[in-house]
C-alpha cells in the first residue's frame, strides 16, 4: 500500500508549488509529512542523514567556487572586456553583435556554468548595443536567450556538478560527454544569425564604429590582452579535469583563485567588487543547496517507500519499446522544466530514471547528456521559459513578450538538431570521454 501512496508525493507537491511556496520547502514538507506517515519516528532519523549526505558531498564544494569565479568575472568587468575584445572580430560579419554575443556567452559559460547569470550578464551588454544599431527585436531576444542557455550546454555546468552524484555517474565524463554537443549547438547558433542577417540585413543592420577602422596589430593587442587570460583560466578548469589531472572541486578553487587573480592584473580588484562577488556566491549557493538538500529528502522518503520501484515497474509494464521509454522520460522531464527550475528537475528525474535506464542497457553519460539537452530546450520554451523570464528583467519595455516567444523559436529548432544528434549518433557524446578516460570523479 506504501507503494502506491507515496505515488501522491508528486501530486502534493506541484499543489505546493503552483500555490506559490518554494520549491525547496514544498520538497522538504512533503518529504517530512509523508516520511511521518509511512515510517513514524525513524523519519527524521531519515531525514537528518540527507542533511548529512548532502554536507558531506565533496564534488558540490565546487558549487561555490564555480559560482564565485563566474561573480568575480562579472563584477570586476572582465565580462566587459571580453565582449569589446570579441566584437571587434565580429563586427564585419552580418549580425556581428549577435554573433559576438553568442561567442561571449560560450566564453562565460566556460568560465561560470550559472544559467541565469550567463544571460544576464550578457544581456546587460549586448542589449543596449544591439538597441542602438536597431537590431530586430526578435533575433535580438533570440540570441540573448540563447546565449544565456549555454550555460547549462557548455562544461562546466553547475547543472552537471549537480547531476553526477545524483545519478552516480562521474561528472568530468559528464563534462567531457557535453562539450561536442555544447560547442556545436553555439556553432550552429552562430550560423543561423550570420544567415538570417545575410539573407535579411535589415534584421541586423551591419554596424559601423571605431571598431571596423583597427588594424591588426590593435586588434590582437586587445585579444592578447583580454581573451587569452581568460582562454588561460578556462583550460585551467575545464582542461585539468578532461585530462584527469583535477577533480571538478580542485579545478573550481583554482578557477577562483584565477578569477581573483585576472581582476587583480586588471587592476580591477577591490573591496566592494570582491564583497559583492561573495554576496552574489553565497546567494546563489545558499539557494541551489537547500534545493538539493530538499530533493535528497524527497527522493529518499519516495525511494525508502518503494515509490521508485512503483514507477519503473510500471514503466517496464507498459510494453513500450526500451526506446520509447527513453523518450517518455525526456518528454516528462521537458514538461517537467516548464514549472520547475532545473535542479529540481534533476533531483526528482534522475533517481526514478536512471535505475531504467540501466536496466534498458543504455549508457549512463549518453541519457544524461541527452537529458540536459532536455533540459536546455525546455528551459528555451514559451510559454513559461525561465530564459524568456530572465530576459524580461533586464530588457525595456519595447521589447515586448511576442518579440520573445518569436525570437527563440529557431534556436529551439536548433536545439532539437542537437538532441537528435545525441540521441542517435552516440559517438557525439561518448567519443571524448573514451579519450579523457581518467579518474572516475
Amino acid at each position: 500500500m506504501s507503494d502506491y501512496l507515496s505515488l501522491l508525493m508528486f501530486p502534493l507537491l506541484m499543489l505546493l508549488i503552483f500555490a506559490g511556496f518554494q520549491i525547496a520547502f514544498s520538497m522538504i514538507l512533503v518529504a517530512a509529512v509523508f516520511g511521518l506517515m509511512l515510517f513514524g519516528g525513524t523519519a527524521p532519523y531519515q531525514l537528518l542523514t540527507k542533511i548529512e549526505d548532502t554536507a558531506s558531498n565533496a564534488i558540490l564544494a565546487a558549487v561555490p567556487l564555480f559560482i564565485f569565479m563566474g561573480a568575480m568575472l562579472e563584477k570586476s568587468g572582465i565580462a566587459e572586456r571580453l565582449f569589446k575584445a570579441v566584437h571587434m572580430w565580429t563586427v564585419r560579419l552580418p549580425g556581428g553583435l549577435g554573433v559576438g554575443a553568442i561567442i561571449l556567452g560560450t566564453i562565460f559559460a566556460a568560465s561560470s556554468g550559472v544559467v541565469g547569470a550567463t544571460e544576464a550578464v550578457i544581456g546587460m551588454l549586448a542589449i543596449p548595443v544591439m538597441m542602438k544599431h536597431a537590431y530586430d527585436k526578435s533575433l535580438m531576444s533570440g540570441v540573448i536567450c540563447a546565449s544565456g542557455s549555454l550555460g547549462t550546454a557548455i562544461p562546466p555546468s553547475i547543472t552537471v556538478v549537480v547531476l553526477g552524484p545524483v545519478a552516480s555517474v562521474s561528472v568530468g565524463s559528464l563534462f567531457s560527454g557535453l562539450l561536442i554537443p555544447g560547442l556545436l549547438m553555439a556553432v550552429l547558433f552562430i550560423i543561423y544569425v550570420i544567415g538570417v542577417s545575410y539573407l535579411k540585413p535589415a534584421m541586423a543592420p551591419r554596424v559601423e564604429d571605431e571598431a571596423v577602422h583597427y588594424s591588426l596589430s590593435q586588434k590582437l593587442k586587445v585579444t592578447l590582452y583580454a581573451l587569452l587570460p581568460t582562454a588561460a583560466l578556462i583550460f585551467t578548469v575545464l582542461g585539468t579535469i578532461l585530462l584527469g589531472l583535477a577533480t571538478p572541486t580542485e579545478a573550481a578553487a583554482c578557477g577562483a583563485a584565477g578569477a581573483l587573480v585576472l581582476s587583480a592584473l586588471y587592476r580591477n580588484l577591490n573591496l566592494k567588487v570582491f564583497w559583492d562577488s561573495c554576496g552574489r556566491t553565497v546567494n546563489i549557493t545558499a539557494m541551489i543547496l537547500l534545493i538539493l538538500l530538499g530533493g535528497h529528502m524527497f527522493a529518499g522518503v519516495f525511494f525508502a517507500a518503494g515509490g521508485m520501484a512503483t514507477v519503473q515497474s510500471m514503466l517496464m509494464a507498459t510494453g513500450l519499446e526500451p526506446w520509447a521509454i527513453i523518450g517518455l522520460i525526456l518528454l516528462i522531464a521537458f514538461l517537467a522544466g516548464f514549472v520547475l527550475d532545473m535542479m529540481s528537475v534533476v533531483l526528482i528525474v534522475i533517481p526514478v530514471a536512471m535505475p531504467v535506464v540501466r536496466s534498458l542497457g543504455f549508457d549512463d553519460v549518453w541519457f544524461c547528456v541527452a537529458f540536459l539537452v532536455v533540459l536546455q530546450t525546455s528551459y528555451l520554451t514559451p510559454p513559461l521559459a525561465p530564459s524568456i523570464f530572465y530576459l524580461r528583467a533586464i530588457t525595456p519595455p519595447e521589447i515586448t513578450l511576442k518579440h520573445m516567444y518569436l525570437g527563440v523559436v529557431p534556436f529551439i529548432v536548433i536545439q532539437l538538431v542537437i538532441l537528435a544528434v545525441v540521441l542517435f549518433y552516440e559517438p557525439a557524446v561518448l567519443w571524448l570521454p573514451s579519450l579523457t578516460s581518467g579518474p572516475s570523479w
